[in-house]
């Protein structure tokens, strides 16, 4: 019989960015973030991280989060075998019905136990990997041009292959933006942009002519999130490929806008699709459909940008250039190791399960509860 869990600890994280980030308006310069750690009756131990966005509102948020994991499902899963993670999921779901987010925490967590029990690497838990080596993509924010032009031929000398220029819906300064990169790093790097749902459908369609010769990879999310005929219409008429990022929340929504025909490509992370078996199965049905996936989120501990790489490597329908860009925007790590992606890309790190040690000192330092 496999041991019980015996123990679950919950930490709130507040990690320091390296600078003020602004996305779909919203700016900030802490990532508020949960890291989980299950330990059973034999000392076998996982841990996960969980890092809700920047915009999100109650009761999504970091610290709620952690209250969910550390209140009612942690007393809920003491005595139960960590290795049924399908049993996991399904009594963690009914007890937070409202905050998928914590259920992933505590989903990660038990398969990573499973992995390092087992001397076994995540992606070997779903099958093995298929790539050696990852790629990253860098991004650009709504900076006047020159200084657009200037950061992305950072991220250019660094050793990034491709890039994303955030747009807001303002189609003469964005547009003088995307133009002012493409000149600066010229055609060999490819150029994704991505407007965080803030175009009406005709400032998207006037946006993708004004940059028609830029030669863009993708446009990710011009309209609002639940406007599936108004992504469609871009994707019709505006002549450069779309990707649907805020409009996909969980499987469900992935089969909407597989239906909508909305898309040219899907972005979601583990935390979006709702745990890591559920984006393995997302992946799946993504490449069924015909729609390459761009995985990560943007804002992450080493943890969940280290199972969303591993993720990555287990499917050749995922676009190279991954999202989950975390460790770059912030300043340290509540790992033994620090995650090293600054040169855009990394060779596929090694398990046992995540292949990360937390470092107590810093679980401390960065703490929630002792800073407030």
């Amino acid at each position: 019989m496999t041991a019980t869990i015996s123990k679950i600890e919950v930490f709130s994280i507040g990690m320091p960015l390296v600078g003020t980030f602004t996305s779909g308006g919203v700016s900030k310069n802490v990532t508020k973030c949960v890291v989980v750690r299950v330990t059973a009756a034999d000392g076998a131990i996982g841990i996960s991280s969980i890092d809700p966005s920047s915009t999100a509102k109650s009761p999504h948020t970091g610290p709620e989060l952690a209250a969910a994991i550390r209140e009612r499902i942690a007393p809920a899963l003491i005595g139960k075998d960590p290795g049924q993670v399908n049993r996991i999921v399904e009594i963690a779901s009914k007890l937070t019905p409202l905050q998928p987010g914590a259920v992933v925490g505590v989903e990660l967590a038990c398969i990573e136990l499973v992995c390092r029990r087992g001397g076994i690497a995540l992606y070997d838990y779903i099958g093995g990997a298929v790539h050696d080596r990852l790629l990253f993509n860098g991004w650009v924010g709504e900076l006047p041009p020159d200084a657009a032009a200037a950061e992305a031929k950072r991220w250019q000398d660094a050793g990034f292959q491709s890039l994303k220029i955030k747009v807001g819906n303002d189609v003469g300064k964005d547009s003088a933006r995307v133009m002012a990169v493409r000149d600066a790093v010229g055609k060999g790097m490819k150029l994704r942009m991505d407007a965080n749902m803030q175009c009406t459908v005709e400032q998207a369609l006037a946006l993708c002519r004004a940059v028609k010769s830029c030669d863009m990879q993708l446009f990710e999310q011009p309209t609002p999130r639940d406007d599936l005929a108004g992504l469609a219409r871009v994707r019709r008429e505006g002549g450069i490929p779309v990707m649907a990022d805020e409009s996909i929340s969980d499987h469900q929504s992935l089969i909407r806008v597989i239906k909508a025909d909305c898309a040219d490509y899907v972005k979601f992370g583990i935390k979006q699709a709702g745990g890591f078996l559920q984006a393995s199965r997302m992946l799946a049905t993504a490449e069924a459909a015909g729609l390459p996936v761009v995985l990560g989120h943007g804002f992450g501990l080493d943890l969940s940008t280290t199972a969303e790489i591993m993720l990555a490597a287990t499917s050749r329908n995922v676009l190279a250039g991954l999202e989950c860009v975390g460790p770059l925007k912030v300043v340290d790590t509540v790992a033994t190791t620090r995650l090293d992606i600054s040169r855009g890309s990394i060779d596929l790190p090694s398990g046992p399960g995540l292949g990360i040690d937390l470092d107590e000192e810093k679980l401390a330092r960065y703490s929630l509860t002792m800073a407030h």
